[in-house]
């Protein structure tokens, strides 16, 4: 898939079949009209084409008005997003930066300057709530409109439903926000995951339990740490997961997401969200430096609680110390009813 930074651009393809939309998770609805789109761009011969935008257009009016709570909490970063749109088959992605510019250019304006001589689009399928344009006033019924004058073909696809729950980027965030990692799994069409570079940190993992003069954590909790871009995940505090990347089978673990409460907010990541996962066996072969740099995937699939603040570094120790434990039984439970299923189905 080819991803550019705004339209202007020589390798741009000169016609598409377009979608426009935020596409934050790229959960099943998205991937079924990802699916439709590919289709009528085999069909008419051109490239298929997403219009995607960042920050996402409630992000930018939450900061130029100044309320904060106004910005939705991210499902995925952008590096997640383009990831998906290449997996469902998109060709082309561009992303548009959603500035005051954009935020005043009237619907008629969107569609003459971007979508027809953009974009180029032959045909264009959105979503049964899209709007756009200045003060959001432009619709399907102007779209539809429009088509036959710039020589566009509109379609629009309602909502998509698994056992009678819609399924929209709303339901996939309160899901995550309440911790329900199987409900969010089912709206995606997968385990819900965070990618991204291994960055540094204090390392202070490393030294949390070696003062112990036994016991399995004598090397501390080596954490992998993950940014992540946006202030407000949808997702936050300690899950079990899985860690893809590093190894030639996925590594259970531990992680944190979110802002670390416990440790000074001047660190090297202090102020960031950051998802830091400690391996429950890290391979050898990476030795203490090897993951820095590495491009990671991290499955967050159960929830065990929200972030707590622990008074001291021993205290915190403790608590990463029954997390794994908790991770550990997680993982045991899955592992036994994973072969019950198997045993069933062989009867």
């Amino acid at each position: 898939m080819k991803i550019f930074r705004g339209f202007h651009h020589p390798e741009v393809a000169p016609a598409c079949a377009l979608t426009i939309g935020n596409f934050d998770g790229v959960h099943r609805g998205h991937q079924a009209m990802l699916a439709l789109l590919n289709n009528e761009a085999q069909h008419r011969g051109v490239q298929s084409c997403v219009l995607t935008f960042e920050p996402h257009p409630r992000d930018y009016f939450a900061g130029r008005h100044r309320r904060p709570e106004l910005a939705p909490a991210r499902i995925g970063t952008l590096r997640d997003k383009l990831s998906e749109l290449a997996r469902c088959g998109v060709q082309q992605t561009i992303v548009l930066p959603f500035n005051e510019g954009l935020a005043s250019l009237s619907a008629q304006d969107f569609i003459e300057n971007v979508v027809v001589r953009g974009l180029g689009a032959r045909y264009l399928l959105v979503g049964d709530d899209f709007r756009f344009g200045s003060q959001r006033v432009g619709d399907y019924a102007m779209l539809d409109a429009a088509g036959p004058a710039h020589g566009f073909e509109v379609a629009r696809m309602m909502s998509y439903e698994v056992h009678g729950l819609r399924v929209s980027s709303t339901a996939v965030r309160e899901a995550l926000a309440a911790g329900r990692m199987q409900d969010a799994a089912r709206l995606l069409g997968r385990p819900y995951a965070i990618s991204g570079h291994v960055v540094h940190g204090r390392k202070l993992g490393r030294q949390l339990g070696r003062s112990a003069a036994s016991g399995p954590h004598q090397d501390g909790f080596r954490t992998l740490n993950l940014r992540f871009a946006h202030w407000k995940p949808a997702a936050s505090g300690i899950f079990a997961v899985l860690v893809h990347g590093l190894h030639d089978e996925p590594l259970p673990g531990v992680a944190n997401l979110g802002v670390r409460p416990s440790l000074d907010p001047q660190d090297v990541n202090g102020g960031r969200v950051l998802l830091e996962t400690h391996c429950l066996a890290w391979p050898e072969h990476l030795g203490a430096e090897g993951a820095y740099g590495k491009i990671v995937r991290v499955e967050l699939l159960h929830k065990l609680h929200d972030e707590l603040k622990y008074d001291s570094l021993d205290a915190l120790t403790a608590g990463i110390a029954r997390d794994c434990e908790d991770a550990r039984a997680f993982f045991a439970s899955t592992h036994a009813e994973t072969r019950r299923q198997t045993t069933r189905d062989r009867i």
